[in-house]
């Protein structure tokens, strides 16, 4: 099975690139959305989060995640003890969902993790998908989002790795910034590639990046 990573720097297109991905029925991981339950009620982050980040529990049992986001952002040593809860409960959902597809002989399965560089996540990925878009663009759909400012969307930027290195290392860059036609034809075509068992048409640069991945796998 192929296991491709779909990764991409906040507001450039990485949740509408899932999107098409899921219409063309292949398996496909999202990573936020597993945070996303295992910080609601019920969920298994709830208890040691509350724990360590005492008052940002909910009524309703879950975790206030904007409340939380204000305790760790722009404090590193906080993110570190919250992703310390949280990256291995998600890595074991991966783990599960990884072998599902096996289990199905699915050929091709996606892991949409937002911060796969940056976490390292690159190494269990045979190939790397990026999705970009021009930066005027992705200042203007980041500022929509509510409660976004230009403080808190540099914070952000400083965290990720810049796109420029992303597309660097990636064996596919999926343009979002210009017509979702032109984003949905590389999608295919990039899927219909590694159907066909050829290799892909990457740079030299990436290419060495992705043996890397292979090697350490």
């Amino acid at each position: 099975m192929i296991v491709v990573g779909l990764t991409g720097s906040i507001g450039m297109g990485k949740s509408t690139a899932a999107a098409m991905l899921r219409r063309m029925r292949l398996p496909l991981f999202d990573a936020d959305r597993v945070v996303h339950q295992l910080l609601a009620s019920g969920g298994a982050a709830v208890a040691p989060v509350e724990v360590m980040f005492p008052g940002v529990r909910t009524a309703e049992g879950g975790i206030d995640r904007s409340l939380l986001g204000r305790r760790v952002f722009g404090d590193p040593e906080a993110l570190g003890r919250l992703e310390r809860i949280i990256h291995p409960m998600v890595a074991a959902r991966e783990k599960q969902f990884l072998a599902r597809a096996r289990a199905r002989r699915k050929p091709i399965a996606v892991l949409d993790v937002p911060l796969l560089f940056e976490s390292r996540g690159a190494a269990r990925c045979d190939y790397v998908v990026v999705v970009s878009a021009p930066a005027m663009l992705q200042r203007q759909r980041v500022m929509r989002r509510p409660g976004m400012t230009d403080a808190r969307f540099a914070m952000i930027l400083k965290q990720q790795m810049p796109d420029a290195e992303k597309r660097r290392r990636a064996d596919f860059v999926v343009p979002t910034g210009l017509d979702r036609k032109l984003s949905l034809r590389r999608l295919r075509a990039i899927i219909r590639l590694l159907r066909t068992g050829k290799p892909p048409s990457v740079s030299t640069g990436a290419r060495a990046v992705n043996n890397h991945r292979r090697r350490g796998r």
